[in-house]
């Protein structure tokens, strides 16, 4: 018997990285998954890799027309959610001084913006019981220069949480944050060159990047009963890298 057998989840950003993996563990063990991404083609491929159980809807969860259609997709599909992984976002470093505009709106416009809207449009499909978790980054918490705006976007997650308890206390819904350290992606690829992330490698205590899947097991655990005692929490799942 599965963790998560009969349950609906929804991820945004959800077609790489350590989303999708989450999203092949949820269905693993047992959930139907609709998984978000803006591109077509990742959305295909992710469909590939994950088998059955799956439907994929492109879209950006920074669009409120693209998460309107996303969540009419499962309310005609399924009826109902039990498990919504928000998980979408972007950064870039920029340094004080540097800091564009553009550069401002694009990390706050999905981080923040597009979390908070996440959430508050999939909240009339959701059963009481349920479980939201939203991805932040350690980031927030470490001070790296050059990472201001990413940092901050992400740190309003944690409000978040802790006022949307409150206001879903009586549900049962429970909001936590997952905030991965260092995993070697494909976005980590396109991002930093093998200098940075030897430099990033070398906070780790253990001395290696996390993996994806080691992501998806915390994800599954806060998707889960298992956590049902786990409330308006970050849990880092960063090695340790922010607690030194």
């Amino acid at each position: 018997m599965g963790k998560l057998d009969g349950k609906v989840a929804v991820i945004t950003g959800g077609s790489t990285g350590l989303a999708l993996a989450g999203a092949r563990s949820f269905v693993d063990e047992g959930a139907y998954v609709f998984i978000q991404g803006r591109r077509q083609e990742a959305l295909d491929d992710a469909v590939q890799q994950i088998g059955d159980n799956v439907t994929a809807v492109q879209g950006d969860a920074a669009d409120l027309d693209d998460l309107e259609r996303l969540f009419d997709t499962v309310e005609r599909e399924k009826g109902a959610i039990d498990v919504l992984w928000a998980s979408a976002g972007v950064g870039h470093e920029a340094f004080l001084g540097e800091i564009t505009e553009e550069h401002f709106d694009e990390a706050f416009g999905l981080n923040a913006r597009g979390t908070l809207f996440t959430v508050q449009k999939a909240l009339p499909l959701f059963n009481d019981g349920g479980s939201i978790l939203m991805t932040g980054s350690i980031a927030s918490v470490k001070g790296w220069a050059g990472w201001s705006v990413y940092a901050g976007s992400k740190a309003v997650q944690q409000a978040y949480a802790r006022v949307w308890l409150a206001e879903l206390k009586e549900r049962r819904i429970r909001v936590n944050v997952l905030t991965p350290g260092q995993v070697a992606t494909a976005k980590q690829e396109e991002l930093f060159d093998e200098e940075t992330k030897r430099a990033f490698e070398s906070l780790i205590p253990r001395g290696t990047m996390g993996r994806p899947e080691e992501i998806a097991s915390v994800a599954l655990f806060l998707a889960s009963d298992d956590s049902s005692y786990v409330n308006g929490m970050e849990l880092s799942v960063d090695g340790g890298t922010a607690a030194i």
